[in-house]
């Protein structure tokens, strides 16, 4: 089995005898280029078999017929367990793995059909048990086959974290996603936001998908995502083997603005001005000029080498530099940051002359990385270089309406 190693979203039935229930949820250079738990009366998940043949028992004139069937060899993990009733209504379905999982599922609302919410785990054995409201039973056991392609991925903001009100959901791929498998992931990502707010996911690319509210998010909210991906066929031959989890907190809304032609960053914590601060950003020219938009701190770093073979200027080259810097922060890939530059104090509040990162005086920086985190929104104005698409959490730069366009769901 291979493994990624690319870099880098259930009703009571009208039948009186009838009960169910449901169960629902990255040294670089200062620039460059760029099973859920099953409710009492039911549980279960999804997956394709090659047979499309059932088990069905009868008792009397109710009959349960399962998918897959009794017996079923090399289902493959996103196909869908099924359970439909002839003659009488269904009253609970339970699926189980050997590891003692429960896939969840519904009952259809007259009673007859019950659906897995989710897909089954690659190379795993599995019992479907239907019960009818007359008594009738049905059983299948059948098994998933093995992922020639085993597609990993990671949740962020990791579990606990506090975070600033720009840090989006994340959801990123160690490979590209295909498009026709996108709907798919989405599906089975499940978000809670209290309080309560409206958001939606989006492709940043085709190795990330993102969810975001209209706005920032309010101080207080908390955040979790439950991501029932384990069974989801993401290319050819490449399936998901895991579910992932994670919750966190929004914090203080820390947002600043940087003025590339004033040369002054404004630094404000819940709509109140804390400081006005003297930054020298980078040097006009199509490599070393600041890209404009907002940008999102991804990391924080009290030490970082900056060197310049990351971007490009190899050692022995015209330009080539390697410096330790201190209170970094960084913004994009391609390499711009917030970070100390001693060097260009006395260029700070008037010119422009860093390879594109926000220089800042020691005590500014260390201040600066004292009061932020990561997520917190920094907005660039005044150059002639935008920042491109996926380099870095660049989400906000596009229209709520626009990234809700971004959704495969839509």
């Amino acid at each position: 089995m291979a493994v990624d190693t690319l870099t880098t979203r259930p009703r009571r039935a009208a039948w009186a005898a009838a009960a169910a229930a449901t169960a629902l949820l990255l040294a670089s250079g200062c620039q460059g280029s760029a099973d859920a738990q099953s409710p009492s009366a039911s549980g279960s998940s999804s997956s394709s078999s090659s047979s499309s043949g059932s088990s069905t028992t009868s008792s009397g004139p109710v009959s349960l017929k399962i998918t897959p069937a009794n017996g079923a060899e090399s289902v493959a993990p996103n196909t869908t367990v099924k359970v439909i009733a002839t003659g009488g209504p269904i009253s609970a379905v339970t699926v189980k793995d050997t590891k003692n999982r429960v896939v969840s599922g519904r009952i259809s609302a007259d009673g007859l059909s019950w659906t897995a919410s989710r897909f089954l785990r690659p190379s795993m054995n599995y019992t479907v048990s239907a019960v009818a409201g007359s008594g009738a039973t049905s059983k299948s056991s059948f098994s998933t086959f093995a992922a020639k392609i085993t597609a990993t991925y990671h949740v962020l903001p990791s579990a606990g974290s506090v975070v600033g009100v720009g840090m989006p959901l994340i959801v990123q791929f160690d490979s590209p996603v295909a498009d026709s498998a996108k709907a798919d992931v989405e599906r089975n990502l499940s978000v809670s936001v209290s309080p309560a707010v409206s958001g939606s996911w989006g492709w940043l690319d085709d190795r990330q998908v993102m969810f975001r509210s209209s706005r920032y998010w309010k101080s207080g909210t908390k955040i979790s995502l439950k991501a029932n991906l384990a069974g989801v066929k993401t290319g050819t031959g490449k399936y998901v083997g895991s579910d992932a989890s994670t919750s966190f907190t929004i914090g203080s809304a820390m947002v600043s603005y940087v003025n590339m032609k004033t040369h002054h960053m404004t630094v404000y914590k819940n709509g109140k001005l804390l400081r006005t601060l003297p930054v020298s950003t980078g040097r006009p020219g199509p490599k070393t000029e600041t890209r404009y938009g907002i940008k999102i701190i991804v990391s924080k770093e009290p030490t970082h080498i900056m060197d310049s073979t990351s971007i490009g200027i190899p050692k022995g080259t015209p330009g080539y530099y390697r410096l330790t810097t201190h209170w970094a922060m960084r913004l994009t890939w391609s390499g711009e940051f917030l970070h100390s530059a001693p060097w260009s104090v006395g260029s700070q509040g008037n010119a422009n002359v860093s390879h594109g990162c926000t220089n800042l005086s020691p005590s500014n920086a260390e201040w600066l990385f004292s009061v932020s985190k990561i997520g917190d929104p920094v907005k660039y104005t005044g150059s002639n270089r935008s920042i491109e698409q996926a380099n870095g959490y660049t989400l906000w730069n596009y229209s709520y309406a626009d990234w809700h366009k971004r959704s495969a769901l839509t």
